[in-house]
């Protein structure tokens, strides 16, 4: 029987312990709270995050050892915040996830190294790539809860990889596909992050739908600069690992980006959103790692540079979006 470990307690997590433990796949959840565990272990749900989910324990193994959690499983989701990422595999040995696939679900980069999750996997657990697979939307964990139609790619080097783990995770409203192209997956779900905090900031502000519509057709003229300078290989993105995945980030209500970036519209500073949310918002720290590495490229990336100066160089939201605006046809 396949047994995977889950890394992580937030919304994203729970949301795929429902979909795998429904599967009736042997889950080795690791949460960092003990409070969190028991919890679980009493009362059958997360009481963080999509508290309405009850799991099955004769599938659902939750517990705060990560090494025992890693152990005996295939396959290890990290699902935790790319902001805290090192902080919760320190205690891991740079050999441990040999002979496993990693899978990453998560959709940011790591802070001031400014590389994806699967590099800085590569370079700090020497894990192959063709030993890692990425989670791609457009899928909301709030709706996974809810048991709306969901679709998900699987982005690996190795497809037969991809194929397997999308097995685990079909069901009858998730439908999961392989892709092979990975790093344009985790860079287009760093992109989309952006995005959907100028789509908030914009909302906040009180811009209606015409305008979030020509901003999100210009974001994907700017996202494709970006790809095509990082890795000019063939990709349509107009696929739902691509589009579709910025769509709901940008539009959905249930966007912890797009909550973010509205509060900021509103007048919120940075840190008071941060401390109302009590959720990490992705693109807040990859605007900053975009940025950077477009010191090197020199690109034409207008709503990135106007996303960072707004939440990294106090620009008022309403002087740096009249300026974009103009920049749009």
């Amino acid at each position: 029987m396949e047994r995977v470990a889950v890394i992580g307690g937030g919304s994203w997590a729970t949301a795929l312990v429902k979909i795998l433990s429904e599967n009736k796949v042997q889950v080795n959840w690791w949460l960092r709270n003990p409070e969190d565990v028991q919890h679980l272990l009493h009362y059958q749900h997360n009481p963080r995050y999509i508290s309405g989910v009850t799991f099955d324990l004769t599938y659902v193994h939750p517990a705060t050892d990560l090494i025992h959690c890693i152990k005996e499983a295939k396959w290890i989701i990290l699902a935790v915040p790319a902001a805290f990422l090192h902080t919760a595999l320190v205690p891991l040995a740079n050999c441990t996830f040999e002979d496993k696939i990693l899978v990453s679900a998560i959709k940011g980069m790591i802070p001031h190294q400014n590389i994806l999750v699967t590099d800085y996997l590569e370079q700090t657990f020497n894990v192959p790539s063709t030993h890692q697979c990425v989670i791609a939307g457009p899928c909301h964990a709030e709706e996974v809860a809810l048991e709306k139609q969901s679709y998900l790619t699987i982005g690996s080097c190795d497809l037969e990889h991809a194929e397997q783990f999308c097995r685990l995770l079909r069901n009858r409203y998730v439908k999961a596909s392989p892709l092979d192209d990975i790093e344009g997956i985790e860079y287009c779900a760093v992109m989309k992050n952006i995005i959907a905090l100028a789509c908030g900031i914009c909302h906040g502000l009180g811009y209606g739908d015409n305008f979030q519509a020509v901003l999100v057709s210009n974001a994907m003229h700017e996202i494709n600069t970006f790809l095509h300078a990082i890795m000019p290989v063939p990709r349509d993105l107009s696929g739902s690992a691509y589009l579709g995945d910025l769509l709901v980030t940008a539009y959905s209500q249930f966007s912890r980006n797009r909550t973010f970036g509205n509060m900021i519209g509103r007048g919120y500073t940075v840190k008071s959103a941060q401390f109302e949310m009590n959720m990490v918002a992705e693109g807040y720290y990859a605007v900053e790692s975009i940025h950077e590495m477009n010191k090197k490229l020199q690109l034409e990336m207008p709503i990135t540079e106007a996303v960072y100066r707004i939440l990294y160089e106090k620009v008022s939201p309403a002087v740096e979006i009249q300026i974009l605006k103009e920049k749009f046809k």
